[in-house]
């Protein structure tokens, strides 16, 4: 029985050496150069993207201020306050823009 033993034993102990040696083979080759395509695809790829969208945003934005201010027209149907807004005087929304958000009466400005 120790014969087994010490046989087993060996033969785990020489193939674990020889795996911390060379390594198993599927971790042997990964990983050498794949940060350089990741590094080329950021630069060449990701940042002309996001200038494209910023200079979009961009246009868009000086493209909206050459539009006049629709003529408020007060609608019986739009524009209902049945229960005031918790906030304020209760006939701004949460996020009211006075420039673009009527009241019901009309235009702030």
């Amino acid at each position: 029985m120790s014969l087994v033993n010490h046989v087993l034993l060996r033969a785990i102990s020489q193939s674990a050496a020889r795996n911390a040696v060379t390594g198993p083979s599927a971790v042997a080759g990964h990983g050498g150069g794949g940060y350089k395509t990741w590094k080329k695809l950021s630069f060449f790829v990701a940042l002309p993207a996001v200038g494209l969208c910023m200079l979009n945003a961009y246009l868009k934005h000086q493209e909206h201020h050459g539009h006049p201010r629709p003529e408020f027209i007060p609608y019986e149907h739009m524009r209902i306050r049945n229960k005031r807004f918790p906030w304020g005087e209760g006939q701004r929304s949460l996020f009211h823009n006075p420039h673009v958000n009527p009241l019901p009466s009309g235009y702030e400005d």
